[in-house]
């Protein structure tokens, strides 16, 4: 039995080979640029905590008028989680590659209907608690700084719960 050989021109060879690299070049950029959509597509885990502080500030400030008695604590709980919803805000804009000159501060004032329930300092101490418990628990999925900054808004929140109310 015979065997037949076909040559393959080196034009051809190159022909061939060029196309293979280029197909695989395609499908690995294109596979990149899928990742990378899905992970746009997810909310920042930061958002969540920034709302929360706010909700918790402004629990603290409506209380400043139903317990004059504790309004020095609760005026710097409510400054303090201010502050944290400001530095959270802060860093989602920083990971968005938003500068500093095109954000909003987004204040939210909570005005309560007639006839509402008013918050306690008891549910203000149970919001400080799930605030402390949320950042703690995302503290440990992160790294760097925002890690740091969830962390450190973990301890303080606990030292509102413990020492301040």
């Amino acid at each position: 039995m015979s065997v037949t050989r076909t040559t393959l021109s080196r034009r051809a060879l190159l022909r061939w080979s060029s196309a293979t690299i280029g197909g695989v070049g395609v499908l690995g950029v294109t596979g990149c640029g899928l990742s990378d959509d899905d992970a746009e597509s997810e909310p920042d885990p930061l958002l969540a905590q920034a709302a929360s502080a706010r909700r918790d500030a402004a629990t603290a400030r409506a209380l400043t008028a139903l317990y004059p008695d504790r309004a020095g604590a609760l005026s710097v709980i409510a400054d303090e989680r201010t502050a944290h919803a400001d530095a959270l805000d802060a860093d989602v804009a920083r990971m968005a590659g938003i500068t500093a000159d095109t954000t909003t501060s987004g204040t939210s004032s909570t005005t309560s209907a007639p006839g509402a329930e008013q918050p306690t300092v008891e549910q203000l101490r149970e919001m400080l608690v799930r605030s402390q418990r949320s950042a703690a628990d995302l503290a440990r999925t992160l790294t760097g700084y925002r890690a740091g900054l969830l962390s450190s808004i973990s301890a303080a929140c606990g030292v509102q719960t413990e020492v301040l109310l």
